[in-house]
């Protein structure tokens, strides 16, 4: 141990280094990287170490910003979604470009469930996640943008991803399920939005730009119906999954 390094110190180490081993079996991964990413000082996470059996049970880690009573999606923004940059940067790029607005709160919404709760099947996740709240046509095109991506269009000058190359390999063909799902969708009266997700997706991110959650409270307003209660608490078929995001380290 370094001289530098106090025997108290080091128990606190091994402490914090517990409750992180406890966080990545008990939490999803895009959980655990909210938690483990989120800004706290030293005594949230002592706090933690201390009585883990009571952070576990009751789910208020003061590693994380505490949420308020009745929680809106700006403030899930502002709170939670940790890597939601990337969202508010495809929102900014196709209210930029003009698009109808339902296009551009599916952007904003279309990688929800990455950014808060699961990274498998996310489109249908995140479809599920904003249903009760938001137009057919908004859902829809969340869940239908996770095959469309790897489908290109050329009529609004969509290509198969150069990022996908390098991930999946040239040969790579998506599973059965997707290729369903994108043929069902070329022909359906929505397949442009979900489109327009994938056009303003793949050229959204900037390291060095940094879009507000404001930016879209217009937007969120006219077309995201926030229930009075607080996202979490409406008694919808969803609110479990939003109360997820709130106390995501909450075992039982």
């Amino acid at each position: 141990m370094p001289a530098s390094v106090s025997l108290a110190d080091h128990a606190d180490a091994i402490e914090e280094q517990k409750i992180r081993e406890l966080d990545a079996l008990v939490l999803p991964s895009a959980l655990f990287t909210m938690v483990e990413g989120a800004r706290h000082d030293g005594a949230g996470a002592k706090l933690v170490a201390a009585n883990p059996g009571k952070y576990m049970m009751m789910g208020d880690d003061p590693r994380l910003p505490k949420m308020p009573e009745k929680p809106t999606l700006i403030d899930f923004f502002k709170l939670r979604f940790r890597g939601g940059q990337h969202l508010l940067q495809s929102a900014h790029h196709a209210q930029k470009a003009g698009y109808d607005e339902k296009v551009v709160l599916a952007c904003l919404l279309h990688d929800i469930a990455v950014v808060g709760l699961i990274r498998g099947d996310h489109g249908y996740w995140g479809a599920q996640l904003v249903e009760p709240y938001v137009e057919p046509e908004v859902s829809w095109a969340i869940r239908t943008h996770q095959a469309l991506r790897f489908y290109p269009d050329e009529s609004v000058g969509y290509a198969y991803p150069e990022m996908y190359h390098k991930l999946f390999g040239p040969n790579y063909r998506p599973d059965p399920y997707i290729e369903d799902e994108y043929r069902r969708a070329r022909g359906h009266k929505w397949y442009m939005t979900s489109r327009l997700i994938c056009v303003s997706d793949i050229y959204s991110f900037d390291p060095s730009k940094q879009i507000q959650i404001e930016e879209f409270a217009d937007v969120i307003g006219r077309n995201f119906r926030q229930p009075k209660e607080g996202l979490g608490y409406d008694g919808s078929p969803v609110a479990h999954m939003w109360r997820a995001m709130i106390r995501p380290t909450k075992f039982l």
